[in-house]
């Protein structure tokens, strides 16, 4: 549900926005809102809170709002998102146009939009004009990782509100308090998952997603020659394929149920001409959220792996206080005496550039061959 108590570790800032948002006497509050943090921080889960204690009317919000805006069917809220590399202009336009309604049933219209940075500056131009002449009854949310990632001309008619990385001991917390997790899995992924709350969570509930984590790391902790870096790069490239699958895979299908059920074709029953072309554009939605999926689960290994190479590091420095991937203790103990720091940081550096490399759009297999020969080397 869209609560406040979903988020850990980011008092000041639910403080803030609860104080804005009080339907009898807000502080502070503004037309527009940019939230910003690091993945995992609780940037759309701050938001959608957000967003239901301005559109509830009653002190504190109330718990129908929270479930219409939880399923996004709150008249008043219009929220976009995407799994896709870019957010399209004529989304923006859609949303644009929505924004100039008045509100239904709400105190006001929201606005939400998650991953803003993934706009482009003809995309970011046609939200600026919104945000330059907003209506009255109208609040925009957006959220992004940093300030900079949005133009300075939107950056100047927000309001920020910055989200920090939520402790281990918070993230593990809440794992305990909302999902019913043991104490001891709980506190290991939110450690594996370095404070990322939705990462934490897959890794605490997916037995699959932690032994799918735990092979990538000790597949690399065993290359020995540049012929297996090579095969190594390969294997990552499949973990990442499988891990993707995993999480798009049941989407994806009960996304084409809903689909072919709204347009009136049974199960097993074949798509009328007339329908196709609107299953193709499904479809074509679906294969651009697998390309992001994939690319998203490389940037997660490239992250895991610098957890890996990072304890290394602190073993041959004498500094194992903060260990991160306790389980494989022994294996990093020979890892640090098979090299020295100097070359363990160039590996660190050349994972750093790999995930350049892949965001770049450069083919994943090449940049994963290249990190990982860098790595023996």
């Amino acid at each position: 549900m869209a609560s406040w108590t979903d988020l850990t570790g980011q008092r000041d800032a639910i403080e803030l926005l609860q104080s804005a948002s009080d339907p009898v006497t807000p502080k502070g509050l503004t037309h527009a809102w940019l939230i910003t943090g690091p993945p995992g921080s609780g940037r759309s889960t701050l938001a959608y809170a957000f967003a239901a204690a301005l559109l509830s009317r009653e002190p504190g919000g109330d718990d129908v709002t929270r479930r219409q805006v939880e399923a996004r069917t709150h008249p008043d809220l219009s929220a976009l998102s995407t799994d896709r590399v870019i957010i399209t202009i004529d989304e923006v336009r859609d949303l644009v146009r929505n924004a100039y309604r008045a509100p239904s049933v709400g105190r006001f219209r929201v606005m939400v939009v998650e991953d803003a940075d993934r706009m482009t500056e003809r995309t970011s131009n046609l939200l600026l004009k919104s945000l330059e002449e907003p209506p009255s009854s109208t609040i925009w949310v957006l959220c992004a990782p940093s300030e900079a990632d949005l133009l300075p001309t939107i950056r100047s008619r927000v309001r920020s509100v910055r989200l920090g990385v939520p402790t281990i001991d918070d993230v593990a917390e809440l794992l305990e308090r909302r999902d019913g997790v043991a104490p001891d899995l709980a506190e290991r992924a939110a450690r594996e998952a370095q404070s990322h709350v939705g990462m934490a969570h897959r890794l605490a509930t997916d037995p699959g997603a932690r032994q799918r984590r735990e092979s990538t790391l000790r597949a690399v902790l065993d290359i020995r020659s540049a012929g297996q870096a090579v095969v190594t790069a390969g294997r990552l490239l499949e973990l990442a394929g499988d891990d993707a699958k995993a999480y798009t895979s049941l989407r994806d299908e009960a996304e084409r149920e809903s689909t072919l059920r709204s347009l009136g074709v049974e199960p097993g029953q074949s798509v009328p001409p007339a329908l196709r072309s609107q299953v193709r554009a499904m479809e074509e939605d679906q294969k651009r959220r697998a390309t992001r999926s994939l690319r998203d689960g490389l940037d997660r290994i490239m992250v895991d792996l610098l957890s890996l190479y990072r304890d290394i590091v602190l073993l041959q420095l004498g500094h194992d206080a903060t260990i991160i991937n306790r389980e494989l203790r022994p294996e990093l103990e020979e890892a640090a005496r098979r090299t020295t720091p100097a070359v363990t940081i160039e590996t660190l550096e050349a994972i750093s550039v790999a995930r350049t490399r892949i965001e770049g759009n450069v083919a994943p297999a090449l940049a994963l061959e290249a990190m990982l020969v860098s790595a023996v080397r």
